[in-house]
């Protein structure tokens, strides 16, 4: 089961990761032989437009179809009738490192000279300190501001409508008060 599994992997002499890529070399292999039967090398502007054309629309992905490409692009070059910088380079789209490679660091990184980009993430550094020292006084001015307001708000709107809910009290009495006083000096009875 596992040869099986191994076999259906491997396609033109690569071991591919799984048996989708093999079967994709395999497709790439019989697109090439068709080229390889019908393609006019006699006409190498015409191979050089097909080259192009195949870089394009990225025919080929596999490394059986970057082979091809690369022997195209040979071929190309070869030609004395075709100016080599219309040959275009052939562009790798997966990165060829399995992930990123520790870099040995020098002992002294320490007292190493800072760099320019150093230099610049240290100013940047400072500005977003200023920036944020700045922000926190705006806030602290703001409640400021809010606290020592007149005008009611969400900080002080209670002690501020229950002192206006106490003048008027204080108001409705009074006025009660010169009412009743009135009424005697009327001899009004209730």
């Amino acid at each position: 089961m596992a040869d099986e599994t191994q076999a259906s992997r491997n396609a033109e002499g690569f071991f591919f990761l799984n048996a989708e890529d093999a079967g994709m070399a395999l497709k790439e292999k019989k697109q090439i032989e068709y080229l390889e039967a019908n393609l006019n090398f006699g006409n190498p502007e015409q191979v050089l437009t097909l080259y192009e054309r195949m870089l394009r629309e990225r025919v080929f992905k596999t490394p059986v179809g970057v082979i091809y490409l690369k022997h195209l692009q040979d071929f190309l070059l070869s030609q004395e009738s075709i100016d080599s910088a219309r040959v275009p380079m052939i562009p790798v789209y997966a990165p060829c490192a399995d992930g990123p490679q520790r870099q040995e660091r020098p002992r002294r990184a320490v007292a190493a000279p800072r760099t320019g980009e150093a230099k610049q993430d240290s100013a940047r550094l400072r500005l977003s300190i200023f920036l944020n020292v700045l922000l926190a006084a705006a806030v602290i001015a703001m409640f400021v501001m809010a606290l020592s307001s007149s005008q009611p708000n969400i900080l002080n709107y209670r002690t501020t409508i229950l002192n206006e809910y106490a003048s008027w009290q204080q108001d409705l009495a009074e006025r009660e008060q010169i009412i009743r006083e009135k009424e005697r000096e009327l001899k009004i009875v209730e």
